[in-house]
């Protein structure tokens, strides 16, 4: 069974301005979300942890091989209209939110195209919703605000004012972040500084 609708995303309109980006409730289908959810690694701590890094079930394993896959890189490739091919992925989780975390920010000059996709069942919370912004001082200055909802993606292409943030949140918050990046170097680089990161949360809980 194919766990992401694809159809869907390349029906789904690309907003070009102030920077590419698309929005998609449902992109993981509602018969998968359970079971992703269930297999969904456990993460007590804030933070981004590389993939290989972390234990989960089968059915998370094969919704990350299908996040992976041609077909979706060519679905991401064609709608952005970005050469993809050559292009290493990168994918990070993230299980609980920080009272730190969400500040304004774009994305790291290697990073091509961020894909994220939420796996919380419920959010009746102020903070935590991604803010895609027109700026980079102002939280208020929004041009979109998404709950985290089960299943939901937010893409978009990295650019110098793709500026993104949210209010704060303290608690259970489940992501998927995967990243087309500019080469395997960088792959290398980001999954150690998440690495150590990761330790030095582990060892030191007032870190977290």
């Amino acid at each position: 069974m194919r766990m992401l609708d694809l159809t869907a995303f390349e029906n789904q309109t690309l907003v070009p301005e102030p920077f590419p980006y698309l929005v998609l409730p449902e992109f993981l289908n509602l018969e998968a979300r359970a079971a992703v959810n269930a297999d969904f690694p456990k993460i007590d701590k804030p933070g981004s942890f590389p993939l290989d890094t972390l234990k989960f079930g089968s059915t998370f394993a094969a919704f990350m091989d299908e996040l992976r896959s041609i077909p979706v890189r060519n679905a991401f490739a064609a709608k952005f209209g970005v050469d993809l091919s050559d292009k290493p992925t990168m994918i990070t989780v993230r299980g609980r939110c920080s009272e730190r975390d969400g500040s304004i920010h774009t994305d790291a000059v290697t990073k091509i195209i961020t894909v994220l996709i939420y796996l919380n069942p419920n959010w009746d919370q102020a903070g935590g919703r991604l803010r895609l912004l027109r700026s980079g001082e102002d939280l208020e200055d929004v041009i979109l605000e998404v709950p985290p909802h089960d299943g939901t993606l937010i893409a978009f292409k990295r650019s110098d004012n793709s500026w993104h943030g949210h209010k704060p949140f303290v608690g259970e918050r489940r992501v998927i972040q995967l990243n087309w990046v500019t080469s395997e170097a960088v792959v290398k680089r980001e999954q150690m500084r998440h690495r150590v990161s990761a330790f030095v949360k582990r060892i030191l809980p007032k870190a977290s």
